[in-house]
């Protein structure tokens, strides 16, 4: 059921978030925004927004390598500190906390990231032309 006809006001900032993390159309917010784990669909089934314009490019990947490597070094340095294990334990304790980490979160960040592309217009860089001085 599209309605192609509705205008579309312009959400908050929050809405738009709001909307990313829950992998919704960044337009309506009810269509699903991914056909599979991190594949978009050619476009929204509810407002029939086309979503050729989204690029996240590596953007989720770089946030989420930051936010998982300071989360696993930081729990790795503490364990190694106070009980010096060894190697085959930290292997047992943080591999599954590095999947954990850079996975789950993965698919969300992409979709706040396309949320917030659309709520802001974000686009490719143009040149401006100039009239030579």
């Amino acid at each position: 059921m599209t309605n192609l006809s509705a205008p579309h006001e312009q959400p908050t900032v929050w809405q738009s978030a709001l909307r990313g993390i829950a992998c919704r159309c960044p337009r309506c917010g009810r269509g699903k925004l991914f056909a599979g784990f991190l594949t978009l669909r050619p476009h929204c089934e509810n407002c029939g927004l086309d979503y050729a314009f989204i690029d996240s490019g590596d953007g989720p990947a770089v946030f989420i390598i930051m936010l998982a490597g300071a989360i696993v070094v930081a729990c790795a340095l503490i364990v190694e500190v106070k009980y010096q294990p060894p190697f085959w334990v930290h292997a047992a304790l943080w591999l599954p906390l590095i999947l954990v980490t850079t996975l789950l979160p993965l698919r969300s960040m992409k979709s706040l990231l396309i949320a917030l592309q659309f709520h802001h217009k974000a686009a490719e860089g143009r040149l401006i032309e100039r009239a030579p001085k």
